[in-house]
């Protein structure tokens, strides 16, 4: 909500302060810049992010950053689909780290989420929404919004508009009625003279026309490439080790550093004696943070060795008591105070709770910090010269990295060049409001006469993340004589709230959810699938438990608390019948079932799982249904859902950060386990062709995973899972 808010006071504030002709003007500049940047001596802009060549090459640059999930090849088809381009001759860039490149598809979209009002924020000008955009340096990848926001709102508006432009161009050329043309492969024809024409002749003209962002799109009847399994473009490069991640980056002269940062979050460098790290052969130079102390070094072994031999004194920001233990105890507390600080529901829940003769449920949930775990840790290279700084490096949000290294060294934003790159894994992990490393190796680099790239360890890494909040649940429910839910009280504590993240969509008299927020110490940011994963546990795991006290079959309870016709029962029944609900299963194996919503995508999943000899389980098979509406392309969408999977069983059985001392004890992949190869399961993932508004995919196949495998545990054993990771928590008394 804080993000709406900002962005009407930003917004409002332009139009008061400069009237509508002078946010016209502004955007204006913004698309000339983003030409001037563009263009080139033999391309021609259109709308911002797309240049075609005059050899008819159509290069779209993206402003969501290549992480391998494959979106900016779905933003290619979606580009294609819509101006008729030859798909050998269309390729994807990413785009400047400026703001002319803001993304206002992006604004747009999760405005009109958020704020529920999607026909007053889609009334807004574009002109106002990209001042905003710009204003916030909105450059994100994440939300799983690339497709559905960037693509659908933009991306192929963007392409029908270029194409119609192209059309006027080549009728006025030919001599011919518009209507007579038709487009293919890059080129405009006239079938009844058997002429054509280029798009490459006809973008230096057609480029001068308005952009037309009421152009109407095609229908999927016409679709060719919307739909199809095309290859991914990036696919090749990281196959035969061409592609350059942040980590690949190398200057002349450039130096390594590493860092060592206060191991109590809030804590402050106090002193530091340099001469151990200075004794250490290579090592050139020891900075001193605000928060942590960084050694220089000719190579990254070196900068390590120098860092580890330091002694660095650091306070603990009155930190210091703070336990994974206390974090529990006290959101238990305040829930017991009975004072949430948010509130969404319908219905008279207490009324519904003093139901007589209702069958009254409860049970508490607990879920533990979790570490984002990306395979590629932060390596960002940075070179201050004669007043300039230059970034190189893998980033979420590029542009708002560039404004965050400009803050940090106090240069003006067009003194600071971000260069994005490949990403080697993030799930919300390299957003520059949750790290320090943008303003650490701006900071370093500003004191050195060569380039510097700043890498962090990896136990760097694991114990100075941002993490996924800790978080726990009571939950109570009234159940009446005819088997169904007559109230439902859905109380939690964490961080953030996330109440209209996660739809509650089972058809109940009176439900209510409420937020009682408790912080700690630890930076908690974005995670993959965002709230839906504490939501998707507690409420999956919930309605098994009350189908278990109403005696009736977990599917079929579902089934009774969905309207006959919703996509969510269409979902659920095609799952159940993909995943052989019902049929008889080997000894020794049972089956679990959850559903959820998120990002505009319903995922439901059919769970089988065992028990290993050491009593953790062991998931043999994941059937996954998703209603996303238009999926772009299938292929990809369903290595989508199976990445979702796996890293959702991962940190449902065996991930977790935890606290003693205001500090965090793991440190590595020795402690802080990621599911191995030999234990995935077999994936199978169907698509549900529902003509629905476009969801996203990135994240929604995550949040089911954990509340079906306790719930096949369940069905095992007959223990219920409340707490994660599983760890043997099902094992056999």
């Amino acid at each position: 909500m804080g993000m709406i808010r900002r962005t009407f006071l930003i917004g409002g504030a332009a139009v008061v302060g400069g009237g509508i002709f002078a946010i016209k003007w502004a955007d204006g500049a913004a698309q000339s810049q983003a030409a001037t940047l563009t263009e080139g001596k033999d391309g021609h802009s259109f709308a911002t992010w797309l240049r075609i060549g005059e050899d008819d090459r159509v290069t779209l640059y993206s402003p969501h950053a290549d992480i391998g999930q494959g979106s900016n090849t779905a933003l290619g088809q979606m580009l294609a689909e819509e101006l008729d381009a030859d798909w050998a001759k269309v390729e994807i860039l990413a785009a400047p780290a400026e703001s002319a490149f803001a993304n206002v598809a992006l604004g747009r979209g999760f405005l009109a989420e958020m704020t529920g009002a999607p026909g007053i924020v889609n009334s807004l000008p574009t002109s106002l929404l990209s001042m905003v955009a710009r204003s916030m340096n909105l450059q994100i990848t994440g939300g799983s919004s690339a497709l559905r926001f960037t693509g659908q709102r933009s991306v192929r508006v963007i392409g029908a508009s270029t194409r119609q432009a192209l059309v006027k161009t080549a009728a006025a050329r030919l001599g011919v009625p518009a209507a007579e043309l038709t487009t293919a492969n890059s080129k405009v024809v006239h079938a009844k003279s058997g002429r054509s024409l280029r798009y490459g002749e006809l973008a230096a003209e057609a480029a001068g026309y308005s952009f037309d962002a009421g152009v109407a799109l095609k229908s999927a009847k016409d679709f060719r490439f919307i739909g199809k399994s095309v290859p991914r473009i990036d696919i090749p490069a990281k196959v035969n080790g061409t592609a350059q991640y942040g980590m690949d980056v190398i200057k002349p002269g450039m130096r390594v550093a590493t860092v060592i940062a206060a191991p109590v979050r809030g804590g402050k460098l106090e002193s530091v004696d340099p001469a151990p790290a200075m004794a250490v052969a290579g090592v050139e130079k020891v900075i001193k943070l605000d928060g942590a102390v960084a050694v220089v070094a000719k190579g990254y072994w070196q900068a390590l060795k120098g860092a580890r031999a330091l002694s660095p004194k650091f306070s603990d920001g009155g930190n210091g008591g703070i336990s994974s233990e206390a974090i529990f105890a006290e959101q238990a507390q305040l829930r017991a105070a009975n004072k949430p600080d948010a509130t969404l529901g319908d219905g008279d829940v207490a009324a519904g709770l003093a139901t007589k003769d209702a069958k009254i449920i409860k049970a508490d949930y607990r879920l533990p910090f979790l570490h984002h775990a990306m395979m590629e840790p932060f390596a960002l290279t940075a070179h201050f010269k004669d007043g300039k700084l230059d970034i190189w490096g893998g980033m979420q949000d590029p542009l708002a990295s560039k404004m965050s290294a400009a803050k940090a060294v106090g240069l003006a934003p067009d003194k600071v060049t971000f260069h994005p790159m490949l990403i080697g894994g993030s799930f919300g992990r390299r957003l520059p409001m949750y790290t320090e490393i943008v303003e650490q190796v701006a900071q370093v680099a500003v004191q050195l006469p060569h380039p510097v790239k700043l890498i962090w360890a990896r136990e760097e890494e694991v114990t100075q993340g941002a993490y996924r909040p800790q978080s726990s649940a009571s939950v109570k429910a009234a159940l009446g004589k005819d088997g169904k839910v007559a109230a439902l009280q859905y109380d939690f504590a964490q961080p953030e709230d996330g109440l209209k993240e996660v739809p509650f969509f089972y058809d109940m008299p009176a439900a209510e959810r409420r937020h009682f927020k408790q912080v700690s110490n630890q930076t908690v940011g974005a995670w993959r699938s965002v709230n839906a994963t504490q939501h998707g546990f507690y409420t999956e795991s919930f309605m098994d438990e009350l189908a278990a006290a109403a005696g009736v079959d977990p599917v079929e309870f579902r089934r009774r608390h969905l309207k006959p016709g919703s996509r969510h029962r269409a979902v659920l029944e095609e799952a159940a019948r993909r995943g052989g609900w019902g049929t008889p299963l080997p000894a020794g194996v049972g089956r679990g079932f959850a559903m959820v919503e998120s990002f505009n995508t319903i995922v439901a999943h059919v769970t089988e799982a065992m028990l290993k000899d050491d009593g953790t389980p062991k998931v043999l098979k994941v059937t996954a249904v998703v209603d996303c509406g238009t999926v772009v392309n299938p292929r990809n969408g369903e290595a989508q859902i199976m990445g979702g999977i796996i890293m959702g069983l991962s940190t449902a059985i065996g991930e977790s950060i935890t606290l003693d001392k205001g500090m965090v004890q793991q440190s590595n992949f020795s402690d802080y386990p990621v599911l191995k190869l030999a234990d995935a399961p077999a994936v199978d993932v169907h698509f549900i062709a529902s003509g629905h508004d476009m969801g996203g995919l990135g994240e929604p196949g995550l949040p089911p995973a954990a509340p079906a495998l306790a719930n096949a545990l369940f069905a095992l054993t007959g223990k219920r899972v409340r707490q994660l990771p599983i760890g043997d928590q099902a094992k056999p008394a």
